[in-house]
């Protein structure tokens, strides 16, 4: 019968915590980035909805930002705060399944378990409802819900509804859904990839569909040419990948663009460090460490490795962070990368 993933985006997360904590920055431009000084250097993270109708996107420079905007609240990045809200918005959805593919603080497919034969939408649709109304209610923070039958369109469901959104993709839809998107619309197509379709007179998603396999390999190479064609028409078969179990910590990073190696290595670094400073302060240490790599087509690897004793070293953590990268063979775009200590002891 298919399948039925649920894919959960929390709106404009940091921004959303930040008002959540000051109920009186409501309705006010709110950037978060940096220290949240816009007279120094630093980008924007986050921007609340009414900072991003003035023209103020993530990744922005804070100073072109506060242009833009001289009546926008500027306040500092907080991760601690987003990541404790990050964990009770993982764990309301650990509720319904233990298929829960985090994929960053803010956003997470879902993918329930069915009986042979049994048509899965119904039960998901009824279970995204629930599971947006109790973030909403527990949490007190807004989230935009997509159903579709893969992850792809599952994301793409949520990101056409934000804010707030709920959008269902049922099979027999994929094709009008997608035909006339703009090709930037598509998951996994930055900039650039986008400039080179026009290049090649394709505007649209369905106009990327009907583009010959041959003709987007000749451009593109085999495997992302096969990808592109395959998203254009809404084909995905990777799977809900879980990246938790109990008495762990982890961080991840979702990059705006696809990155290569360097990039990566670079932020295996500070996401090592912070994890380090966490052990440290709760008084523990690792015996494994796990990381987690997502391409820029959907592909997941996860990679783990016992330490010879359990740690609190981040000489020890990041050269294990390093080796497992080294194995996954990053040979293609990175979406996003993720570690992972677990077997903590006091």
């Amino acid at each position: 019968m298919g399948r039925a993933v649920i894919h959960l985006d929390l709106d404009a997360f940091f921004a959303s915590v930040e008002i959540k904590r000051n109920p009186e920055l409501r309705g006010r431009p709110v950037v978060v980035g940096a220290d949240g000084d816009p007279s120094k250097r630093g980008v924007v993270s986050a921007a609340s909805y009414e900072a991003r109708k003035e023209g103020i996107k993530a990744g922005m420079p804070l100073r072109q930002a506060l242009r833009r905007s001289p009546s926008a609240v500027f306040l500092p990045v907080d991760f601690e705060a987003y990541e404790r809200e990050s964990e009770r918005f993982m764990a309301v959805l650990r509720d319904y399944s233990p298929l829960v593919e985090s994929f960053g603080l803010d956003e997470a497919f879902v993918e329930l378990a069915q009986a042979p034969g049994e048509d899965p939408f119904p039960a998901a649709v009824r279970l995204a409802r629930e599971m947006k109304g109790r973030i909403s209610r527990e949490l007190g923070l807004s989230v935009s819900a997509g159903v579709a039958p893969n992850k792809l369109l599952a994301k793409m469901a949520s990101e056409a509804g934000k804010p707030d959104g709920f959008l269902v993709i049922v099979e027999a839809g994929v094709g009008k859904f997608l035909r006339d998107l703009p090709v930037r619309r598509l998951f996994g197509v930055g900039p650039g990839t986008e400039k080179r379709l026009k290049a090649l007179g394709i505007e649209t998603v369905g106009e990327l569909a009907k583009t010959p396999v041959r003709h987007l390999e000749r451009n593109f190479g085999p495997e992302r040419g096969r990808t592109l064609n395959e998203h254009a028409r809404g084909v995905d078969e990777s799977p809900v990948v879980p990246f938790h179990e109990p008495s762990s910590l982890s961080r991840e990073v979702t990059f705006d663009e696809d990155s290569d190696l360097l990039i990566v290595k670079e932020t295996l670094y500070e996401l090592t460090q912070d994890l380090v400073k966490r052990l440290k302060k709760g008084g523990h240490k690792a015996r494994s460490v796990g990381i987690k790599v997502r391409f820029d087509n959907f592909r997941t690897v996860t990679r783990s490795e016992a330490l010879e004793e359990a740690s609190d070293s981040q000489n020890d953590i990041r050269a294990a962070a390093s080796r497992l990268v080294e194995s996954a063979g990053i040979e293609r775009p990175v979406r996003l990368v993720g570690v992972k200590l677990s077997k903590l002891e006091a």
